[in-house]
């Protein structure tokens, strides 16, 4: 760890950077506090040890974007002359901050009234979605949002346009749930709760899931990328970031003195995929509400100002508040005996609709600022060696969007150290908020 980093995460270097108030002196200081942050997120990246393929970031404070960075490479070439740097306008596939995305399209219908939270989703489906071992409890929306839905994902959670979600959930059997919890009673994330809730979506609108969210989301606040690459415009397909790890795929060896080596949306060698004959209603998997969304810090930074705006974008009122405090009331809390969710290893400890809840506590495993001093809701994503994070803080108007684009080493070697985040997610976004939130304060 760089000595600049190291005073980062003491807390001292932006108090040391601070100087009196003049003429010049407070662009000067943001300057040097610039700088200051951009060297120490860099040395994150750049660890030998732990290295990141790329970086994308942005802060929010008091509503307004206080910083926003890229390091490292959206593509790396066989030669370093072939490697393609992370801009602005880099779309990454989010992971599971995917999730809250397609929640707020949801909470849309839910407004327009063309859903409800507590009906029975068979009826939205068109088919029965029951629990075999608890037949009379129906499948809610509501359930599946806060991953009390009692679906499980050992049967599989993504299959091809040619697949039916409704064989595949028939066919399933007690692989597609669990035997000893009722739908409602027990949180256990589960990424097929997004299938189904993606399918529903399509049902009740006649619309494809992405051609839907762009309408729902993207398009009304002007964003770029979306969940179907293939539709993508030649120059969004260019400079979406290829994942990595420095770990071949059919291997746990991981090397990071190695070459990276891309592990999803190698657009240049795999181009994007189209649809043939896609049915819309039938599986929306295809599109992954689960994990699927290209977007862009910045763009990610749009949509985080519009909820912190109380659901308005310009002169666009896309949510009402009372939509928004509906989405982020809390829906489950973990037990003080664990009784009623498996937390993985605290992680999961308090959920709303599609969104985690955070809590400024060490050492419960959910933490995002060492020190405790960040309580937030949003969601986490890790996935084909990405990691992201979109955490806000309502009361304070701040916020953190994290897009990491491939990790050099293995996780399970590099634990974070008061949370159950990998260690360079704790220290990119303890420095994030100690140099792009918190210093002013």
């Amino acid at each position: 760890m760089t000595g600049l980093l190291g005073l980062l995460l003491l807390g001292t270097t932006w108090t040391a950077l601070a100087a009196p108030s003049g003429s010049g002196t407070e662009q000067l200081l943001q300057h040097e506090q610039q700088r200051a942050l951009d060297a120490a997120l860099a040395a994150i990246v750049d660890d030998r040890a732990h290295p990141l393929a790329s970086l994308s970031v942005l802060a929010i404070r008091r509503g307004k974007v206080s910083y926003q960075q890229q390091f490292g490479y959206r593509h790396i070439g066989a030669t370093p002359a072939e490697n393609l740097p992370v801009t602005p306008a880099t779309l990454f596939r989010i992971a599971s901050v995917s999730k809250m995305m397609t929640t707020l399209g949801l909470m849309r219908l839910v407004e327009q009234g063309k859903l409800s939270l507590d009906q029975d989703v068979g009826i939205y489906l068109g088919f029965s979605l029951r629990n075999p071992h608890f037949p009379q409890r129906p499948v809610t929306l509501r359930s599946l949002l806060s991953h009390t839905s009692s679906l499980r994902d050992a049967g599989g959670y993504a299959w091809g346009p040619e697949c039916s979600l409704r064989d595949v959930l028939t066919a399933g059997g007690d692989a597609m749930w669990d035997s000893s919890a009722a739908p409602g009673s027990y949180f256990s994330y589960s990424n097929l709760n997004w299938g189904v809730i993606g399918t529903v979506m399509e049902q009740v609108t006649g619309e494809r899931f992405d051609l839907l969210m762009r309408r729902l989301l993207l398009d009304p606040l002007q964003l770029r990328g979306g969940y179907h690459p293939a539709a993508f415009s030649t120059e969004d397909v260019a400079n979406t970031a290829t994942l990595y790890r420095k770990r071949a795929p059919d291997t746990e060896a991981w090397r990071p003195a190695g070459p990276w080596i891309a592990q999803a949306d190698d657009f240049d060698q795999h181009p994007p995929a189209g649809l043939a004959n896609y049915v819309i209603g039938s599986n929306a998997t295809v599109f992954s509400p689960t994990g699927g969304l290209r977007i862009s810090a910045a763009g990610l930074g749009k949509v985080m100002q519009m909820l912190l705006d109380g659901g308005r974008y310009r002169n666009q009122q896309l949510l009402q508040p009372a939509s928004i405090a509906l989405m982020f009331d809390r829906q489950w809390q973990l037990a003080p005996d664990g009784s009623n969710g498996n937390s993985e290893r605290g992680l999961y400890r308090a959920w709303g609709l599609g969104n985690q809840q955070f809590d400024a506590v060490e050492g419960q495993g959910n933490g995002l600022v060492e020190g405790g001093s960040f309580s937030a809701v949003g969601h986490l994503g890790d996935a084909y060696g990405l990691v992201s994070a979109f955490v806000l803080d309502f009361k304070h108007k701040h916020g953190m969007v994290m897009l990491v684009g491939g990790t050099g080493s293995d996780p399970e070697g590099y634990p974070g150290s008061y949370s159950a985040m990998g260690r360079s997610e704790e220290l990119i976004l303890t420095t994030l908020y100690r140099g792009a939130i918190d210093n002013n304060q």
